[in-house]
């Protein structure tokens, strides 16, 4: 499915994991169609280098490079104070990085680092951020979730996984819960001119998991996934068009496999459950009152 995008001149985005896969190939398309992209990323050099090549390859200057940590919520909070004291409109923002680790292991402020960052990061940063978007209407959150939240399972009292840890249930239990915020977060954002909506962005071939593997068996995982799984590029499709489509303005609040609208899982309608979650995040982050009133 081809689609025509409106010129992004102008308009200012923010892409997170924005230096390699699915979060390279949405900011080099944003660039392409004249967008103002900040980039975010954890290494410096390699983050500089995608941002040249992004850069020469779109042929925009107006792209600009943030470096955090995203299982730090003191780096989190400072890209955000960065962010904020840099432009004075945000028109989109992409929660895009997200990790994948065969082992349990804490970040340095002792979250379980799944669930840290492909949750709690996206969760703290868009609300830092909020007020930002609200004052640049209309204005987008995307979120790139994927269908492994199918089968993912919420324990309320063993969210950090400290009994049964293992990569699929830890992956899986992330990216339901980033559903189940979303969508309560959504309900919120009504008729404020800000839209947030999930997609699964299919099968990708990408770096992310790599850390897990030896470099011996990275050169093999690496052949096996360019074979099973779809390119960056086309991984980037389905937050192209939430990013950028006129035909989604007003949606909100909805889950896209693939350029597909289709309903998630069962369990992340639960409102009960979204509750609960919605609270605990809150907690792990330490969001104050003032920051909360925001959404």
């Amino acid at each position: 499915m081809e689609h025509n995008y409106p010129s992004m001149r102008g308009r200012i985005c923010l892409v997170t994991g924005a230096t390699s896969g699915i979060g390279k190939a949405t900011a080099l398309g944003l660039a392409r169609q004249g967008a103002t992209v900040v980039m975010v990323g954890r290494n410096q050099a390699k983050s500089e280098a995608a941002r040249q090549e992004i850069q020469a390859a779109s042929g925009n200057p107006e792209i600009d490079l943030l470096l955090a940590d995203l299982a730090s919520q003191a780096s989190i909070r400072q890209l955000a104070a960065t962010f904020l004291e840099r432009y004075e409109h945000l028109h989109v923002l992409i929660n895009n990085a997200g990790v994948f680790l065969t082992k349990r292991t804490l970040t340095v402020d002792g979250q379980e680092m799944t669930f840290a960052v492909n949750h709690l990061a996206p969760f703290l940063l868009t609300h830092l951020l909020l007020d930002r978007l609200k004052a640049s209407t209309p204005a987008r959150i995307v979120n790139v979730c994927s269908g492994s939240h199918y089968t993912g399972h919420i324990k309320l009292e063993d969210m950090q996984l400290e009994r049964g840890y293992n990569v699929w249930r830890a992956y899986a239990q992330s990216k339901l819960a980033m559903l189940l915020c979303s969508y309560k977060l959504a309900r919120q954002l009504e008729g404020s001119g800000v839209t947030l909506n999930c997609l699964n962005p299919g099968f990708i071939s990408t770096n992310i998991g790599m850390g897990n593997v030896g470099p011996k068996l990275q050169t093999g995982a690496k052949v096996l996934l360019s074979r099973l799984g779809s390119s960056p590029e086309k991984g980037a499709q389905t937050s192209f068009y939430l990013a950028m489509s006129p035909e989604v303005e007003q949606m909100n609040g909805k889950y896209l496999d693939k350029l597909v609208l289709k309903q998630s899982s069962k369990d992340s309608y639960d409102q009960a459950l979204q509750e609960h979650v919605w609270k605990e995040s809150a907690r792990l982050v330490n969001l104050s009152d003032s920051e909360m009133a925001l959404s």
